[in-house]
């Protein structure tokens, strides 16, 4: 007979320590066969604690946790096999796995008592302080894990806390004491006291402090944080050490103990002594500053042949091109500033003497090299204090009213601050390898914190580039656009002259090595720029300031190197009319006198576009296949860069000529440069209102807006100057933003027949402008598309990495690399630091930065590519912070965008919000600048844009959410219309009157009744005269005089006819000034050459202009493309020609 069970096993539960039996019988013919397993099949353990009975049964003799599970109790025959399964449920009091520890912890702290427990069934956690119950409020918290968490502890948070762990088996408790430490503001235990040292020492300040929680303690010299470099170390206990001490090394020092409580701060003054005693270096200035003079004079005139002499045919000479300065002072400055830092590295290979240590391990000092009075004389000889400028802001009337193109004057009792050509401000001291002008990174196999600093190129590759990107949902593309037309407003960096070694004028990308000015960028094994035999990108080195930044007249010690800043720090439009007046002359039409500037060839829709700039071939003309429109002129050299900025500076240059031609028809007296000055002014106010209202709320959210604060007044003691970490890595965030495709839309929005452009095409190519629809296509594809969002995984698009100023058959440059190169060059201290700055914790591991980068990945890769967090470069990592909700920056980022624009809102004098001036704008005025918007200027100075969104910032449906520009509120003009009598507008509106017009009667600042005085004392004697009874004001009554008031009336009567005759005299001349304008029918070409009414001539071989009645008027000549492989170009012809190749024979032999 077949199995059949008389006894199945029971589900049986047991405590641990026990003994259990699972009875199992079977009956059958023959006699069925018990046996046993674990779960389905799994084997009984070897254990001599489990038998299987005589009847059957499984016997396991003391029980532990192990046990309990599924058991089979199979019968077998050789008929059939049956089984039946029952569980043994091991039942176990708890027993802990974590046990909490004690805990001491700053009262405003969270803590955590970690608790946990086995069992079964499993234990429940409970907890209590002191035997009672935990409080009931939200600061107590009991996690799923059992961990109890107190947030923001208390003083009477202190106590014992039991962890009580429960199951109906039984119950365990264990406690774990939390003691709360009071919060304690830094101490200091040792405080730095002033000193006197001798140059060329070494010196150590003490000072260390205690607090609550333990304090961090930083550096400041003169209002700068001290920053670890080859110059300066900051002990853990705090003392900082200088090397090397020098003159530059003198003044206060600042020591500052934080913590989350507070700070306290002590400083010492350092003062250094410099022996009258001759120095290695003194016998070599001659010799060395003679060879410094010729070396850089060498390179940079090779250059300037390589680049003017032909058309450019690498990125490397685009990219020369594009930063060549076109001011002959600047190009002196820099020059002078290059031929100091030759000199001494001339010196120092005469003496085989530095700073910090050669390749070979040796020392070396930069202040044992020369002496002072020699410094003074390499500064003399080198240029550097011939080209130092001394403002003169004697001129008050005007500085009250107008700004200086240079920027100087803007802060009266600090003359340079913010001007053009001066060294970029600091928050951190820079960071060089040898303490003076080395970039990190210089050497190859020297290690920092442990690690080598991976190649600029690496990151790129590895961490930034992208091709995938993401629309933005909230805003458009315009959002990036006015952030660069912005930047280019605020700062651009003087780069090297020469892109060929000083030591033997050798191309810096040829020979890739880091002699003066080259730095190249390295190409790191497997990059795809090396497989074609590449070794580096090219890069120089930004151009030093003379004597590396330092305002003494007598240069007598060696300064850190610092950079120039070819703008002028201040938002002032200065991308439209230039940083120096020979910048404004150039882009001014002062033929005209009516205040304008220059213009170009007029489109159909009756508007012009900029100018062409004239002298040598330029960057735009690099490809004769293409076209030879030349490049646009504007006020920064920048501006052909790429299609979308030329239309922005196409939009503002229409926009000044439009406001300057409306003033001029409301105030016919004022002369040319009275309507340029008043035009240029409102210009520079309409930019400061789209950036601080518009645009830098949607970029900071309410969370940094709230960090910059609400604006008091004018601040004369703040520098604004642009910060290097801003302009080098902080503003540069904005490439983030940028599409890989620039779309051009018609006026219905869809695509224009030539097609949307990938980047790539769109770098320095005018012509598409001129021959392919204007302006308005780029505009469009601005505000009417999503920008690219930001997300820390999507950086730069491989258009900016792999594409940048690409040409065919050569290697392009990369942005992200550059930029990283690029800080290194300029000294800027690693991320790490600037966390420090803004409050933020350092970071000690890359677990230390998951607050602000969260991605576990992107941390990952930042550890692979640097090894430890202080070495990070401070663009990269301001790049992938994780944003704060609300905006587009991540927490540094954010710190150091609201530390530069408060700066640049509250240290300008001339700026909108600074109501109190009488001399730069009216409240009424204020009113009408408050109106501008970017759409309106669209609307204003498009070719035909007649339907935008109210806000082109934000990304809106179409149609619904566009409206036509006859809604959007505009500015009215006419609120700077001379509302003055006709006795002064003769000299109204004249520009060399302003000292007139200052000294003159408060009256006639007044253009309304309300903000007039009560009584107007010219009137008051006009009306005195007429015989009214008003009494006679502002007279003087001679004692001698038989009839007083017939004499005052008669003696104001001569005042009158003279002023009366003055005026008809004035008027003469103007009339026949105005008559002689009118019945001119001659020209002035873009030369200054006088034209003949009805005169052609050729501006350039595709460029024809005419002279008809005072207006001239260019056409340019389109060139169809060549129909063979090698067009021939042919001086004075527009267009490339194809011409027949001679048939070469071969020759017999």
């Amino acid at each position: 007979a077949r199995p059949n069970f008389v006894i199945q096993p029971q589900n049986t539960e047991v405590l641990v320590g026990e003994s259990v039996t699972l009875e199992c019988s079977a009956a059958g013919q023959p006699q069925p066969r018990i046996s046993w397993t674990r779960g389905d099949r799994t084997p009984l353990p070897s254990d001599p604690r489990i038998t299987i009975t005589s009847s059957g049964g499984l016997y396991i003799q003391n029980v532990d946790q192990e046990d309990g599970g599924q058991y089979t109790c199979f019968a077998s025959n050789n008929l059939d096999t049956i089984h039946a399964t029952a569980y043994i449920i091991v039942q176990a009091p708890p027993q802990f796995r974590v046990i909490p520890q004690d805990n001491a912890v700053v009262e405003g702290h969270t803590v955590d008592f970690h608790c946990e427990a086995q069992g079964y069934p499993q234990p429940v956690i409970a907890w209590t302080k002191g035997g009672s119950s935990l409080p009931i409020d939200r600061r107590h918290t009991v996690l799923s894990t059992g961990t109890l968490r107190i947030s923001r502890v208390a003083p009477h948070d202190q106590g014992q806390y039991e962890c009580q762990a429960v199951n109906i088996v039984g119950s365990r408790t264990v406690s774990a004491q939390l003691t709360v430490q009071h919060r304690v503001t830094p101490v200091f235990t040792n405080s730095p006291r002033d000193m006197t040292v001798d140059v060329g020492t070494d010196v150590q300040i003490q000072c260390s402090a205690q607090g609550e929680p333990e304090p961090v303690i930083t550096w400041n010299k003169d209002g700068v944080q001290v920053t670890e470099s080859g110059k300066f170390h900051i002990s853990p206990e705090g003392f900082l050490s200088i090397r090397d001490i020098g003159l530059a090394d003198q003044g206060r020092y600042e020591c500052i103990a934080r913590n989350t409580i507070g700070y306290s701060s002590a400083s010492m003054v350092l003062t250094v002594l410099v022996p009258e005693v001759s120095r290695n270096g003194d016998q070599f200035v001659v010799t060395s500053i003679a060879e410094a003079i010729a070396n850089v004079d060498q390179a940079i005139s090779s250059t300037r042949r390589q680049l003017f002499d032909r058309r450019p045919r690498t990125p490397t000479d685009l990219l020369a091109l594009f930063r060549y300065p076109r001011d002959p002072y600047t190009v002196e400055q820099a020059r002078a500033g290059e031929i100091f830092e030759r000199t001494l590295q001339l010196i120092q290979e005469h003496v085989n003497q530095g700073l910090m240590v050669d390749l070979n391990g040796t020392s070396y000092r930069y202040n044992d090299l020369v002496s002072p009075r020699y410094l003074n004389l390499i500064a003399n000889l080198s240029g550097c204090t011939a080209h130092r400028r001394i403002p003169n802001c004697s001129d008050i009337c005007f500085h009250q009213k107008y700004r200086t193109h240079d920027g100087t004057c803007n802060n009266l009792q600090h003359a340079m601050w913010g001007a053009s050509l001066t060294a970029f401000e600091r928050l951190l001291k820079a960071v060089y390898e040898n303490g003076f002008n080395l970039p990190r990174g210089i050497s190859p196999i020297r290690r920092y914190n442990g690690y080598p600093l991976p190649l600029p190129r690496l990151v790129s590759t590895f961490l930034i580039g992208t091709e995938t990107t993401t629309p933005d949902n909230q805003f458009t593309h315009m959002l990036m656009q006015w952030g660069q037309f912005l930047d280019h407003d605020l700062d651009s960096t003087v780069v090297a002259l020469s892109q060929s070694r000083f030591s033997d004028d050798q191309h810096c990308s040829s020979v890739c090595t880091n002699d003066p000015p080259c730095f190249p960028i390295m190409f790191p094994p497997n990059d795809p720029r090396a497989r074609n035999g590449g070794h580096c990108m090219f890069f120089v080195r930004s151009s030093p300031v003379c004597g590396s930044g330092m305002t003494s007249l007598l240069m007598n010690s060696v300064y850190p190197r610092e950079q120039i800043n070819q703008l002028t720090s201040y938002i002032d439009a200065s991308n439209v009319y230039g940083s120096s007046d020979h910048e404004a002359q150039e882009v001014r039409d002062l033929a005209s006198q009516r205040g304008l500037l220059r213009q170009g060839i007029v489109q159909r829709s009756g508007k012009p576009l900029l100018p062409f700039a004239t002298g040598p071939p330029t960057e735009c003309m690099r490809d004769e296949n293409e076209s030879p429109i030349p490049c646009f002129l504007a006020g920064d050299h920048r501006a052909n860069e790429q299609l979308a900025l030329t239309s922005m500076h196409t939009l503002w240059f229409r926009e000044h000529n439009r406001i300057a031609t409306e003033l001029l028809r409301l105030n016919p007296h004022w002369d040319g440069d009275t309507i340029y000055h008043e035009a240029r002014k409102i210009i520079g106010a309409q930019m400061q209102h789209i950036t601080y209202s518009h645009w830098l709320p949607k970029i900071l959210g309410e969370v940094g807006v709230k960090m910059m604060g609400e604006y008091k007044s004018y601040d004369p003691n703040v520098p604004a100057g642009i910060l290097n970490a801003f302009a080098t890595a902080a503003f540069r965030f904005g490439h983030t933003l940028i599409n890989p495709i620039l779309y051009r839309l018609d006026e219905n929005f869809q695509p224009i027949p030539q097609g949307h452009l990938p980047l790539h095409k769109a770098f320095f190519s005018p012509f598409r402008i001129v021959n392919e629809g204007g302006i308005d296509p780029l505009l469009r594809g601005l505000f009417a598309v999503a920008g690219k969002m930001r997300v820390t995984t999507q950086l730069l698009n491989t258009e900016l990495t792999e594409r940048l100023f690409s040409m065919a058959h050569t290697v392009a440059l990369d942005l992200a690399a550059m930029n990283i190169q690029r800080g290194r060059d300029h000294g800027i201290p690693s991320y790490n630091d600037y966390r420090v700055y803004c409050n933020l914790s350092s970071a000690h591991t890359f677990d230390d930065l998951k607050n602000e980068i969260k991605n576990p990945q992107v941390r990952e890769k930042l550890e692979r590519l640097y090894g430890t967090p202080v070495n990070i470069d401070l663009f990269p990592a301001l790049v992938v912070e994780d944003l704060v909700p609300g905006c587009q920056l991540g927490p540094t980022l954010m710190c150091l965008l609201t530390t530069q624009f408060k700066r640049l809102r509250d240290g300008d004098r001339c700026n909108r919000f600074w109501y109190e001036n009488p001399g730069v704008f009216t409240p009424s005025q204020l009113t009408q600048i408050k109106q501008t918007s970017l759409a309106r200027i669209l609307c204003d100075n498009g070719d035909n844009i007649t339907r935008v969104q109210p806000d082109v910032f934000r990304v809106a449906e179409f149609p619904h959410g566009y409206i036509n520009c006859e809604d959007i509120p505009k500015m009215d003009l006419k609120i700077w219309q001379d509302c003055c009598e006709d006795l002064d507008c003769r000299t109204r509106g004249q520009f060399n009157a302003l000292s007139y017009h200052f000294r003159g009667k408060r009256s006639l600042d007044y253009s309304f009744q309300e903000e007039m005085p009560l009584q107007n004392p010219k009137k008051s004697k006009m009306s005195s005269i007429a015989g009214g009874d008003a009494p006679i004001s502002n007279s003087t009554i001679s004692s001698r005089s038989v009839n007083p008031k017939r004499e005052t009336v008669i003696n104001d009567f001569q005042e009158f006819v003279l002023e009366m005759q003055k005026t008809i005299s004035s008027l003469r001349k103007q009339i026949k000034k105005l008559e002689s304008r009118l019945s001119k029918t001659d020209c002035t070409d873009e030369n200054g050459k006088e034209r003949s009414n009805n005169e052609n001539w050729k501006k350039d071989p595709c460029t024809t202009c005419g002279c008809k009645e005072g207006q001239v008027t260019c056409f340019v000549e389109t060139c169809q493309p060549a129909n063979c492989l090698k067009p021939v170009k042919t001086e004075g012809v527009c267009c490339p020609i194809c011409i027949k190749q001679p048939v070469k024979k071969n020759r017999k032999h």
